[in-house]
């Protein structure tokens, strides 16, 4: 299984604690050692890194965790491979143009004999994850050829989700840089971090941090990730079936799927 981590913020803000904990469980504190990437926006643009080593022991991973880039939509993902051999076109996450925007998912779950209807995308590895999604972007392309707000393309994503949970588990994070929509299907975790800010400590490493000296009042942000990532906070729990679409680092629609 692997791990997801994302986060939505109203200003733009670093992820370097939330990813030091998370990159701990590459290899380290927990299995996933077959590969990792992260995606920061920037507006339109869009910085992606990968690696098919461990987050543990990359040294890219290690420049990631030095340099704190600031964004307002991030998607990270650590694998434990299952379908797909270990290699960069097999991880996550995944890019794809769409309207004039760059859309970004991960995947953590498996789609057992998922095979995708032929059409504009195609996958480049030969994972299930990348078959879905561009499975997905397929039926958003052809159901509205024109770019439209998500709240309008919302029933489409939901009904895909939903779709691809009957076939296995598929917990996702997808965004195209101004929002950021999340489904869970076994496991998801959120924290939305408001003033008053306070201490946060890392389940993974010993690492600490004062978010109220790194903060404004004005500032909100919100990580998801498949399991919290500090020992001190409470994280809200998803339910199974639950979407939730985030927007400046707030809930702006939620939802809930029948098994």
């Amino acid at each position: 299984m692997c791990e997801l981590l994302g986060m939505s913020a109203n200003v733009p803000t670093d992820i370097v604690f939330s990813f030091t904990g998370l990159m701990q469980r590459g290899g380290r504190t927990g299995p996933h050692r077959d590969g990792w990437g992260i995606g920061f926006y920037e507006g339109r643009g869009l910085r992606l890194f990968q690696d098919p080593q461990a987050s543990s022991e990359s040294e890219v991973a290690r420049l990631v965790q030095r340099y704190p880039i600031k964004s307002e939509v991030v998607i990270g993902h650590i694998r434990q491979a299952n379908v797909g051999k270990v290699s960069l076109a097999n991880t996550h996450p995944f890019v794809r143009e769409l309207w004039g925007r760059n859309w970004c998912l991960a995947h953590n779950g498996q789609l057992p004999g998922f095979v995708a209807v032929p059409g504009f995308y195609r996958p480049v590895g030969d994972t299930d994850s990348e078959a879905s999604f561009c499975d997905l972007l397929n039926r958003v392309r052809q159901a509205f050829p024109e770019p439209v707000e998500v709240e309008q393309l919302l029933p489409t994503l939901v009904q895909a989700c939903s779709d691809y949970r009957r076939l296995g588990v598929f917990n996702v994070l997808l965004s195209d840089g101004d929002w950021l929509f999340s489904f869970c299907s076994t496991r998801l975790a959120h924290i939305t971090r408001r003033a008053p800010f306070g201490p946060a400590q890392l389940k993974d490493a010993d690492v600490a941090v004062d978010f109220h000296a790194e903060t404004t009042p004005n500032d909100v942000v919100t990580v998801i990730a498949t399991d919290p990532l500090t020992a001190n906070e409470a994280w809200a729990l998803y339910q199974p079936g639950q979407w939730v679409l985030w927007r400046r680092g707030e809930m702006v629609a939620e939802g809930q799927v029948e098994a």
